[in-house]
């Protein structure tokens, strides 16, 4: 796990709708703060959804041979984990829930395979959660947020801050708010600096 290295989850199926929009603002700030940042597009990705037939608990490796795998791959090597998703029914995109499903492999292979609960704690990841709702409701964000903790919590990986806004449906209108685009700057570049204040002594790259 390298804390000098973030890995941006693009999760709408639009290329430059608005949350694309601004975690791209993020990964700028995170770039300007130092960071290494590795895009992780999912509308590009052939990842099937997860069939639950439980092949993974022989060894914790998912059987559905895919882009999954490198997908996963990628996003372990990160010390923090940006995320960003459109709200579809007061949930995430659908590229994101099957991401979130096949990586319940991990659980697996944590908790009944290495049984790893018996080990002591962890290293943990940092993470932004990044959404954007075409409505106004007052609890528009409440299941998604309660998906996106369990799901960086079978990454080892805690929710540090989230970015939630109301209001945003066409592609173009959080590009025509600069205000929430340097909020989402600021933002990448403070998880930049705290994964690099926090590194584990001993870690390769920390300082």
């Amino acid at each position: 796990m390298d804390p000098d290295r973030i890995v941006a989850v693009f999760g709408s199926p639009r290329r430059r709708g608005n949350t694309a929009t601004l975690l791209e603002a993020a990964v700028e700030g995170a770039l300007s703060a130092g960071a290494r940042v590795d895009r992780l597009v999912l509308r590009d990705l052939k990842i099937a959804p997860c069939l639950e037939i439980y092949g993974c608990r022989v060894d914790g490796e998912c059987r559905i041979r895919d882009d999954f795998q490198a997908a996963r791959d990628r996003i372990l090597e990160a010390g923090g984990i940006m995320l960003a998703s459109p709200i579809f029914y007061y949930a995430v995109s659908a590229q994101v829930k099957i991401l979130m499903d096949r990586c319940h492999s991990l659980w697996v292979k944590r908790r009944w395979v290495e049984k790893a609960e018996a080990a002591g704690p962890r290293p943990r990841r940092r993470g932004l959660f990044v959404a954007a709702g075409a409505t106004r409701g007052r609890r528009l964000f409440e299941g998604a947020l309660l998906s996106v903790r369990c799901f960086f919590d079978t990454l080892d990986c805690d929710l540090w801050k989230s970015l939630l806004y109301r209001e945003l449906e066409h592609e173009g209108e959080a590009a025509a708010r600069p205000e929430l685009l340097a909020e989402a700057r600021r933002a990448g570049a403070e998880l930049a600096r705290l994964l690099r204040e926090t590194a584990p002594a001993g870690d390769e790259t920390g300082r």
